[in-house]
C-alpha cells in the first residue's frame, strides 16, 4: 500500500522531529554528566587561620563525589594518605570541602583523587603545591614551640629561690639588738658567791696570822722567863 504524497511528507516531518528531540536529550545528558574538569583544588588558609586544601565541585548532575588527599613523599612513587571528605550535593554553582594536610610546608605536594559514581575516577591535575605562606594559627604555634626551650632552660632572675629584697640580719646587728648587761665597777657584796680566781689575803687569814704571831711572842716570853729562873736558882 503506497502512501499519498501528503502522508509521506507528514511521516518525514514526524521522523525528523523525533530525531531532533533524541539528539537534544543526548546532548543535554552529555552536558550534565560529571567529569574531572568539574573539580578544582587550592591550598589556602581558612577562616580559623589553619592551612587547608579546598576542593570545589561544579557538577550540575549532582553526583556525590569522594575526595581523597595524599601527601607526596620524597621517595619515588611514595605517598601517604592525609584526609578524605565527601561532597554530598554538588551544584553547578559549586560545592566545596576542606581537607586537612599532614604537613604545611612550602613546596610540599599533595595529590587529590576524585571518585564520583561510575563517571569519574581520576586525579585533579596538576598536583597541589603548598605556597610560601604561613597561616596565622600555624605561625603562633611555631612561635610558642620555639620559645619553650629558652624559657625552660634559662631561669628568670625573679624566680630565684633567695629573693634579694628579703633583709638579712648580720651578726653585728644581732649583737647590737640583743641586750648586754653593762659592766659594774661596784664591788660585789660579801657572801655573794665563791670566786676561785680571787687573790690577796682574806679577813680569816689575817686573824690566823695575828694569833700565830701572838703565840710566838708569848712562847718567847715564857722561854726567857724560864731561863732567868733557872739562872737565879743556880746562883743561890
Amino acid at each position: 500500500m503506497s502512501l499519498s504524497p501528503r502522508a509521506a511528507g507528514a511521516a518525514r516531518a514526524v521522523g525528523t522531529s523525533v530525531a531532533a528531540v533524541a539528539l537534544s536529550v543526548a546532548a543535554s545528558h552529555t552536558a550534565l554528566a560529571c567529569s574531572i574538569g568539574d573539580f578544582t583544588a587550592t591550598a589556602l588558609c581558612d577562616a580559623h587561620d589553619n592551612g587547608v586544601i579546598r576542593v570545589t565541585d561544579k557538577d550540575a548532575s549532582g553526583t556525590p563525589a569522594k575526595i581523597s588527599l595524599y601527601l607526596q613523599l620524597s621517595m619515588p612513587g611514595g605517598e601517604r594518605w592525609s584526609d578524605t571528605q565527601t561532597i554530598q550535593h554538588p551544584t553547578a554553582e559549586g560545592a566545596s570541602v576542606y581537607l586537612n594536610p599532614q604537613g604545611w610546608y612550602p613546596g610540599v605536594s599533595y595529590r587529590v583523587h576524585v571518585q564520583a559514581g561510575d563517571q569519574v575516577d581520576a586525579d585533579i591535575t596538576p598536583l597541589v603545591v603548598i605556597p610560601d605562606v604561613t597561616c596565622g594559627a600555624a605561625a603562633s604555634a611555631s612561635a610558642s614551640v620555639s620559645a619553650e626551650p629558652s624559657t625552660s632552660s634559662t631561669p628568670s632572675p625573679a624566680s630565684s629561690t633567695t629573693p634579694s629584697a628579703t633583709p638579712t640580719s648580720s651578726p653585728s646587728s644581732a649583737e647590737s639588738s640583743s641586750p648586754v648587761p653593762a659592766a659594774s665597777s661596784a664591788p660585789s657584796p660579801a657572801g655573794g658567791g665563791t670566786h676561785l680566781a680571787d687573790t690577796g689575803a682574806s679577813n680569816g687569814t689575817t686573824a690566823f696570822a695575828g694569833t700565830a704571831a701572838a703565840l710566838v711572842v708569848a712562847g718567847g716570853g715564857i722561854v726567857v722567863t724560864l731561863r732567868r729562873r733557872t739562872t737565879t736558882r743556880g746562883s743561890l
